[in-house]
C-alpha cells in the first residue's frame, strides 16, 4: 500500500448496515469518534506543554537563558504555523484517524527524546550551544507533528455532525486544549518539582501512547466507510451546491473570503494574549511575584480550568442566548478579558486572588477564542473545506504565538525578568484580539 492510499479518506464500504439499524449505529460510531478526537486533543496538549513548566528550573541550573528559551518555543510555534497551514489543507482528503494519530505518536517519540537528551546533558555533559540547537530542532519537529492534531478533529465534527449541531460540539472540542494545560501543568509541576525536568518530557511522551492509542480505537474516518449514508442522509439536512463541488475549488473560494483573513488576524492576537499566559504565566509568577514553582503551576493549572468553561459557554451563549449573534459575546468577553489580565499583571495580590484574576482571563479568552477562532469561520466556509479554513486561521494564529515567544522572551531577558514592558505588549494584544472583529462585523456577515 502506497503513502497516499494509506492516508487517503477512507472509501465508502460495500457492507451497508441495515436500514433499522442506522440510526443507532450512526449515534454510537459519532459518540466514539468525538470523543475519541476530544481525549486524544487533550492529551496532544500535554505533549506539547513540558516546556513551559520546565522553564525556571532550566533557568536555575544555567542550561539557558529566557531569550534561548524563547528561541525554542519559537521554533515550536512558526513550525507550527507553517505546519498548521499546510495540514489543514491536506487534512481536508485524508482518513483523520490514521493523520491524527501519526502526528501524536511522533509528537511522543520527539518528547521522549528531549527527556532522554536531558539525563545524558546531566551524566555526561554536553555544550550548552548544542542542547540550545539539538532542544530548538526536535521542539521545532514537535510543533510540525502537533499541527496534525486540530486539523483531523475539526473535520470530523464536519464528516459526523449536522451544521445545527456543530457549533455545541465544536465548543466542548475547543475546551480540550484548556484541559490538557491543566493537566500537563499541574501533573508536570509535581513531576518536575520532585524528580527534574527532564522527566516532564518523559511523562509527556506517556500521554502520547495513551492518546495515540485512544485514537486508533475510537475514531473512524466518514460514516460511509462504515456502511451508513452521508451526514447530510442522515440527518435530514439540506443539501447544499457546494456539496457537489470539487474540494480544490472550495479550497480557493475561502483563501478569497475577506472574511478569513479578518478572522486570521484577530486570531492572531488572541494567540499571543492567550500563549502570553500560559507559556510565561508560570516564570511570571515566580520571577514577577515571588511565587515558588508548585505554587505558581498551581495557580496556572487551576486558571485554566475555567477555559474549558469559557469555550463550553461561547456556543450556548452565541446559539442560545444571543441567538447566533457572535458578536456581542466577543465584545463582553473581550472587555472582561483585558479587564482581569491589566490585573493579574499589573497588581500583587494573593495567592486566590491571583487565581482569580487569571481564572476570570481564562474563562473570558475561552470565550474569545472558540468564537473567533472556531465558530466565525465555521459560520462562513463550505463543510467540505473545512480544514483550508483552519489552516489559514493556524498560520496566523500560531505565526503569531511564534513572534509572541521570541519577543517575550528577550523582553523579559533584556529587563532582568521585569514585566511591565511585556506586560503592555500583552495588554494591546488582548485589546485587538476583539476589536478587529467587532468593527468588521460587516464583512464577517458574508457568506
Amino acid at each position: 500500500m502506497s503513502l497516499y492510499s494509506f492516508y487517503r479518506i477512507s472509501k465508502p464500504s460495500g457492507r451497508k448496515v441495515p436500514s433499522g439499524q442506522v440510526q443507532s449505529e450512526y449515534k454510537r460510531l459519532r459518540n466514539r469518534t468525538f470523543w475519541g478526537v476530544t481525549g486524544a486533543y487533550a492529551l496532544y496538549y500535554v505533549c506539547r506543554m513540558a516546556m513551559s513548566v520546565v522553564k525556571q528550573p532550566l533557568i536555575d541550573d544555567g542550561i539557558f537563558t529566557a531569550g534561548e528559551l524563547g528561541i525554542i518555543g519559537s521554533a515550536f510555534y512558526f513550525v507550527y504555523a507553517f505546519g498548521k497551514f499546510m495540514n489543514g489543507f491536506v487534512a481536508d482528503y485524508c482518513n483523520i484517524r490514521r493523520f491524527m494519530a501519526t502526528g501524536l505518536l511522533v509528537s511522543t517519540v520527539v518528547n521522549l527524546l528531549m527527556g532522554v537528551t536531558g539525563l545524558m546533558h546531566g551524566w555526561w555533559g554536553m555544550s550548552s550551544v548544542v542542547l540550545l540547537i539539538v532542544f530548538a530542532v526536535l521542539w521545532g519537529i514537535n510543533g510540525f507533528c502537533q499541527s496534525m492534531g486540530a486539523p483531523p478533529g475539526v473535520i470530523s465534527l464536519s464528516r459526523w455532525f449536522p451544521l445545527n449541531r456543530r457549533g455545541t460540539f465544536y465548543s466542548i472540542l475547543s475546551a480540550t486544549p484548556y484541559l490538557g494545560k491543566s493537566l500537563s501543568v499541574f501533573l508536570l509541576g509535581i513531576v518536575v518539582g520532585a524528580i527534574g525536568w527532564e522527566y516532564g518530557f518523559i511523562l509527556s511522551a506517556v500521554a502520547g501512547v495513551i492518546g495515540s492509542a485512544a485514537i486508533i480505537l475510537f475514531v473512524s474516518d466518514t460514516p460511509e466507510s462504515c456502511g451508513l449514508p452521508s451526514v447530510q442522509e442522515l440527518s435530514g439536512e439540506e443539501t447544499l451546491k457546494t456539496d457537489s463541488m470539487p474540494t480544490r475549488e472550495l479550497q480557493k473560494k475561502v483563501v478569497r473570503h475577506p472574511g478569513i483573513w479578518i478572522i486570521a488576524l484577530s486570531s492572531a492576537f488572541v494567540y499571543i494574549t492567550q500563549h502570553a499566559v500560559s507559556e510565561w504565566g508560570v516564570l511570571f509568577l515566580q520571577k514577577g511575584k515571588g511565587y515558588s514553582l508548585s505554587s505558581a503551576t498551581q495557580i496556572i493549572a487551576f486558571s485554566e480550568i475555567f477555559g474549558i468553561a469559557g469555550t463550553v459557554l461561547a456556543g450556548w451563549l452565541s446559539d442560545r442566548v444571543f441567538k447566533g449573534n457572535r458578536f456581542i459575546p466577543v465584545m463582553i468577553s473581550g472587555i472582561v478579558c483585558l479587564a482581569s489580565l491589566g490585573a493579574f499583571l499589573l497588581t500583587g495580590g494573593s495567592y486566590g486572588l491571583n487565581i482569580v484574576w487569571v481564572a476570570v482571563f481564562s474563562l473570558s479568552i475561552g470565550v474569545v477564542y472558540c468564537t473567533v477562532a472556531g465558530l466565525m469561520a465555521l459560520d462562513i466556509v463550505p463543510r467540505k473545506a473545512t480544514g483550508a479554513a483552519l489552516g489559514m486561521v493556524g498560520l496566523a494564529s500560531y505565526g503569531a504565538a511564534g513572534l509572541q515567544n521570541l519577543v517575550s522572551g528577550f523582553m523579559i531577558g533584556a529587563g532582568g525578568y521585569d514585566f511591565k514592558p511585556v506586560s503592555v505588549f500583552w495588554l494591546v494584544s488582548c485589546l485587538l484580539s476583539f476589536m478587529i472583529p467587532v468593527l468588521s462585523w460587516k464583512l464577517l456577515k458574508q457568506k
